[in-house]
């Protein structure tokens, strides 16, 4: 099918007019009604008839210009979803986080991202860091906001930095180290509540111990979430190893209390992953942007 002339035709039976087509389309009557005259022989379809100094559509013509006004508004909607997803404002993100951005970070800036591309869908995982990296390079997500200090990420991985916080030893108020001063090898005698196997900060934890040949914490309770593992020490049992970010707010209530141990002073890293070289969509753009503009600053 002439699509061109099915355009013409198109813009013919929305004015009603073939001097208007011309006006509108820059292109000669003549050229018009000949090529509109080439398309009705291509179909075998009388699209057109003389009325009075003008023309009128037949009852064909009227059926074709229904679906030519379909087809020409769905050519319009591609066209706009193609410059939408250019700029960024449609789209689709998926997102891999490590626990702590996931519950402390990434609600914030979602919802500031999502008050600007409000058509942006967005797939977000929760995990632990090194299932973030997995999914990451397996191509299952487009970037990871990545909690933590992995010993080294692969060579295919692209990292920005973001922000550093402190890593902290917390206990309940109640607990013999509440707000004391002590020894790693002394804190390493307490019980640990801390998240599954794979956490970012259970192997922050575990590095630690290696450095200063002491023995591993005993990990006497262990959970898939941060939110638990927290409760529990609230609760007052053990003690955990835990990002600033998370327990801050805790510790200004007087519900958990920091264990200042002698020599230690950790930091953990906020960080955007992305593959190296491979170039990341215009929505995926906007939202790092976002983030780059409003990291967390308490």
């Amino acid at each position: 099918m002439n699509l061109h002339a099915l355009r013409l035709f198109h813009v013919i039976a929305s004015t009603g007019s073939v001097t208007r087509t011309s006006e509108i389309l820059n292109i000669s009557q003549p050229s018009i009604t000949a090529q509109v005259k080439k398309f009705e022989k291509e179909l075998s379809i009388s699209l057109l008839k003389p009325q009075g100094r003008g023309i009128a559509l037949t009852e064909a013509g009227k059926k074709m210009a229904l679906l030519a006004k379909r087809l020409f508004a769905v050519e319009q909607q591609i066209e706009q979803f193609s410059q939408d997803y250019q700029n960024g404002t449609n789209g689709h993100i998926r997102l891999a986080a490590t626990y702590l951005p996931a519950h402390f970070l990434i609600p914030t800036w979602i919802a500031k991202f999502k008050q600007q591309y409000e058509q942006v869908e967005m797939t977000i995982t929760t995990t632990n860091s090194n299932d973030a990296l997995k999914q990451l390079l397996n191509v299952d997500v487009d970037l990871a906001i990545y909690g933590g200090l992995p010993e080294e990420y692969p060579d295919t991985i692209q990292t920005e930095e973001l922000f550093q916080d402190e890593l902290w030893f917390v206990v309940a108020p109640n607990h013999r180290c509440a707000n004391q001063h002590v020894s790693l090898l002394e804190m390493m005698r307490e019980p640990f509540v801390m998240r599954e196997k794979g956490s970012s900060t259970r192997e922050r934890l575990l590095a630690l111990c290696r450095t200063y040949s002491t023995p591993a914490p005993r990990i006497t309770l262990q959970f898939n979430g941060l939110h638990e593992a927290i409760t529990a020490v609230i609760a007052g049992y053990g003690a955990n190893f835990v990002s600033s970010l998370v327990v801050r707010d805790y510790v200004e209530r007087g519900e958990l209390c920091r264990v200042y141990v002698d020599g230690i002073h950790l930091q953990n890293t906020i960080a955007i992953c992305t593959r190296k070289d491979e170039e990341l969509s215009a929505a995926a753009k906007n939202l790092i942007q976002m983030i780059r503009q409003n990291p967390y600053t308490k």
